[in-house]
């Protein structure tokens, strides 16, 4: 019975010291948005201190940041959209069929570094003259995007029982039907998931926006990039944009994070 107190009184500081060594970075952060520059520079007085709103109204109001918003949300739902366009259908092919080559071609491509694509796609956008468009940066996210949502979705095709199909098939419903009508309704938590998992990528790319984007199509990452500069960084504006970029995505993990545990659960059991 000691034994296991102490046990849990290991467990319990444990995680509290991951706890914390993981929420202090986004307590600094979101406390620092309400900072003057001279505040977050003083080393005294980390939790006491006058918060002002002036950082935000700043963000907003000097750096037009309901464009970058704009520009984030289109790239962001349109290659989560396109991803599940074609990856949905292509994960049940693989789960279904047993293409395993094929699916193993497209593991490969997720492992690839996305810094290695980035001339290849800048080279072909700029013949096409596709640099700073929408479609340069939903087609470049959805390079990554798409390949993680194959390979959550065949865990979780796989898992689905055959008698389903077939009960349908046998109600006189074509593949298609079946698959739309059926299968998809009922694989409700791993597509939210997936969706997710890549609107979350796609919301957070810096890397391809900084190559494929310009001044029509900037995304928030780069928006906050730029609140550093050779003279100075803008601590204040930096915080407050980042709680703005933040803010969306942590609403959504929170609202949705039934879904997504259960659809990562149901896709890592088979059978």
């Amino acid at each position: 019975m000691k034994k296991s107190s102490h046990l849990m009184f290991l467990h319990s500081l444990i995680m509290w010291i991951v706890i914390i060594a993981f929420a202090f970075p986004f307590i600094w952060m979101v406390l620092a948005s309400f900072k003057t520059h001279a505040q977050i520079m003083s080393t005294g007085n980390f939790f006491i201190f006058k918060p002002t709103m002036e950082n935000y109204v700043n963000v907003f109001r000097q750096y037009e940041f309901m464009r970058f918003i704009t520009n984030s949300l289109i790239v962001a739902i349109g290659s989560t959209a396109g991803a599940l366009l074609l990856g949905l259908p292509a994960a049940y092919g693989i789960a279904r069929y047993k293409l395993h080559g094929l699916g193993l071609t497209i593991l490969i491509a997720r492992i690839v570094p996305g810094i290695s694509f980035l001339i290849p796609w800048y080279m072909i956008f700029t013949k096409l003259q596709l640099v700073d468009t929408y479609t340069s940066l939903i087609l470049s996210h959805m390079l990554v995007g798409m390949p993680f949502i194959i390979w959550i979705m065949i865990s979780f095709f796989e898992a689905l029982p055959l008698e389903i199909e077939e009960a349908g098939l046998i109600d006189g419903c074509t593949r298609t039907q079946m698959f739309l009508r059926i299968i998809l309704p009922i694989s409700g938590p791993g597509i939210i998931t997936s969706s997710l998992l890549s609107m979350i990528f796609s919301w957070n790319n810096f890397m391809f926006s900084f190559i494929l984007a310009g001044d029509k199509t900037k995304t928030l990452p780069i928006a906050v990039f730029n609140f550093m500069s050779y003279t100075e960084i803008n601590w204040g504006a930096l915080m407050a944009a980042a709680c703005i970029i933040t803010l969306p995505i942590l609403i959504i993990a929170l609202a949705a994070q039934r879904y997504i545990v259960s659809g990562l659960a149901a896709g890592a059991v088979k059978g």
